[in-house]
């Protein structure tokens, strides 16, 4: 699991007065992040937080906060922009989750009944588009360059999505179209966090590149981990194995080769999954495959190439705590 507030502490991440202001600041993330998803009734707003209440990493929020190290001193920041800078950004993702949940018919989300099971699609993408029509409106206080960011980044979101619903062109090479599906519905955002909190501390252009781009790539190793964990983990709060189900390649899939234990495998994942006993065969058999280790060693090779991208920052406990952010992204299991 990546850091919650709790986490951001020594061993090789923030410490001391950098930590207890992280801590701090995520905790007013949180207030912001409820009072956004309000609604003009309650019952409005029972569903508009219903994701947010469930808690969650928040790792985009804690990335724009920990960016926002790399330019000026902490006491010259304006800490309501940096705060309104992370609540884009989760308000956004949060959104996003509402439509993924739909497009997924997902019956769970964070241990939870997701938003589309207890209240049907067509009101979990009004909630969707509530809390996105939200995101816009926190950014446009931040400024024109902000709202630019922050429409290119949707537009790659929804990019993403149309291209993961297609599918590869005839004859495309079904992996490429996997990793940018995944760069422009996963990473976009995170490097837009981290884009975000170098721009509200004023760094430099050259920083606010650099972490725009290690934000891209911890972004993609991220999704990548995800996948891997959707077939191997239990305990992620969500059933497992859900892009097997709804025939949706990912990288433990579009690594199989062309040996005859890999064959037998493509076509069982081919078949129609919707029995829980089928499923579960197939998790088991992909569980047990060299495949995954090969897909967490793609996983750590690009971990190292995010940590390649800070090795230029300047030295100290925040640029410890992206370094940790890249482990982690390698070692979790949820």
């Amino acid at each position: 699991m990546l850091p919650r507030a709790e986490d951001v502490t020594p061993d090789g991440q923030l410490a001391g007065e950098s930590a207890d202001t992280v801590r701090r600041q995520l905790d007013l993330v949180e207030t912001r992040l409820l009072e956004a998803s309000r609604g003009r009734t309650a019952l409005v707003s029972e569903k508009s937080g219903h994701i947010i209440s469930a808690g969650g990493k928040r790792f985009r929020p804690l990335l724009v906060l920990l960016a926002s190290h790399f330019g000026a001193p902490a006491a010259e920041i304006d800490e309501d922009r940096l705060i309104d800078a992370a609540v884009v950004v989760e308000l956004t993702h949060v959104a996003s989750l509402y439509h993924d949940d739909v497009m997924d018919e997902a019956e769970l989300r964070r241990g939870a009944p997701s938003a589309n099971s207890r209240w049907g699609n067509l009101q979990a993408i009004l909630i969707g588009d509530l809390l996105f029509a939200r995101a816009s409106s926190v950014v446009s206080a931040l400024g024109t360059e902000y709202v630019k960011i922050q429409a290119d980044t949707f537009a790659r979101l929804v990019h993403g999505q149309l291209a993961e619903t297609v599918g590869p062109a005839d004859g495309g090479d079904p992996l490429a179209h996997y990793l940018q599906v995944v760069s422009d519905k996963t990473a976009s955002l995170i490097a837009t966090s981290a884009r975000f909190g170098a721009m509200v501390s004023g760094a430099s252009a050259a920083v606010v590149e650099a972490l725009t781009e290690f934000g891209e790539v911890i972004g993609t190793a991220f999704q990548l981990s995800d996948d891997i964990i959707d077939v191997t983990s239990d305990t992620t709060g969500k059933v497992p194995g859900i892009d097997l189900r709804e025939g949706i390649p990912t990288l433990p899939t579009l690594l199989l080769g062309d040996a005859a234990e890999d064959l037998e495998l493509r076509a069982m994942i081919a078949e129609d999954l919707s029995e829980d006993a089928k499923l579960a065969e197939v998790l088991q058999r992909l569980r047990a495959h060299p495949v995954i280790d090969k897909a967490r060693a793609e996983v750590a090779r690009r971990a190292d190439q995010a940590r390649a991208l800070l090795e230029p920052l300047p030295p100290g406990d925040s640029r410890d705590a992206l370094f940790a952010l890249c482990d982690q992204v390698v070692t979790r299991t949820s």
